[in-house]
């Protein structure tokens, strides 16, 4: 962590400095007006930003509230203690990351003077970026991003044990950095950063829990990791044995959380492969079928055809690929 972000950080706050001289506890209306404490991101973005930064407020007691936007905790230095929903204590400790959104409810205990955390402030459209960098090649992130911006109300949080993870302190950095200085015309570059940061988190971070302690949704993670790097060879049948489910149990489970059903599911990362290959390859239209796992063309044809309204190779050409 550079000195600039631990300087920005340690640095004891107007709102630190009166809870520590008057033994205060936090003052709700500096973080929302609604008698329900739900964090207001009028209340910490100005008009027109989508993403805002600020350290962790120490040295008391945060209730249990909620937020009307997408929160992302970085956990820069020694640790801190949160309850989610009411029931799952998680302690982050450096180089963790939590994100919620606007179904979570949050609260934390007291933190120390050298305990160096920094809350992301993000609407769910700044994400918009990122989503359309993701959504090419990964069914995976795409569950990510439906949690974070709550189109998936049944998962209200992701917790990423991501420390010793040298590319995603890297690119958390960046954005703390570009966020504290405050530059104009950094927006495109933070959506960006954002994006990357999610595909390694998705990519590097083995550990990552959604909604802790609950069965169904890790498990459904783990079977959308394995469409993802089976997707030209697997099947219901071969997932389900792998796993020792039922196949309607399987079925379930990825159309309750995705609402989608297994085949659903498998065509769609195949068509994200394909658009990734006609995009970032030479190979021919039938080659690259082959790879996605299709043997019957005038298939493979149609559903390309429903799914980006033009042929493969017209997409290709349409994107500015060609083929050698």
């Amino acid at each position: 962590m550079t000195e600039a972000i631990t300087e920005y950080l340690s640095t004891i706050t107007d709102e630190e400095k009166r809870i520590l001289k008057e033994h205060a506890d936090i003052n709700r209306s500096d973080y929302t007006s609604s008698i329900d404490f739900v964090v207001d991101n009028k209340k910490l973005l100005q008009k027109g930003q989508l993403i805002e930064i600020r350290p962790h407020t120490r040295f008391a007691h945060f209730p249990c509230h909620s937020h009307n936007y997408v929160e992302m905790v970085y956990m820069c230095q020694g640790a801190t203690t949160h309850i989610i929903n009411g029931r799952d204590r998680i302690t982050l400790t450096a180089g963790d990351i939590l994100f919620m959104n606007q179904h979570a409810t949050h609260e934390i205990l007291p933190a120390s003077e050298k305990d160096l955390a920094v809350n992301f402030i993000i609407l769910p459209e700044f994400f918009d970026r990122s989503l359309s960098m993701i959504e090419q090649n990964s069914v995976v992130r795409h569950f990510l991003i439906a949690a974070l911006t709550g189109e998936m109300s049944s998962v209200n949080y992701l917790y990423f044990k991501a420390h010793d993870i040298l590319p995603i302190s890297n690119l958390v950095e960046n954005m703390l950095v570009t966020l504290i200085n405050k530059k104009p015309g950094t927006h495109n570059i933070n959506a960006v950063t954002m994006g990357l940061l999610l595909m390694n988190l998705s990519v590097f971070c083995e550990t990552v829990d959604i909604d802790a302690n609950d069965y169904e949704k890790n498990l459904v993670l783990k079977i959308l990791r394995l469409i993802e790097t089976n997707y030209s060879t697997a099947s219901l049948n071969e997932i389900s044995g792998d796993l020792k489910l039922p196949e309607y149990y399987v079925s379930r489970l990825l159309k309750k959380y995705t609402g989608s059903n297994f085949k659903e599911l498998l065509k769609q990362q195949r068509l994200r492969q394909a658009v990734y290959l006609l995009n970032n390859s030479s190979l021919s239209v039938d080659r690259i079928m082959e790879k996605l796992g299709y043997n019957n063309s005038s298939y493979f044809y149609r559903i390309f055809k429903e799914k980006y309204q033009v042929s493969p190779a017209d997409y290709r050409k349409k994107n500015g690929s060609s083929q050698t």
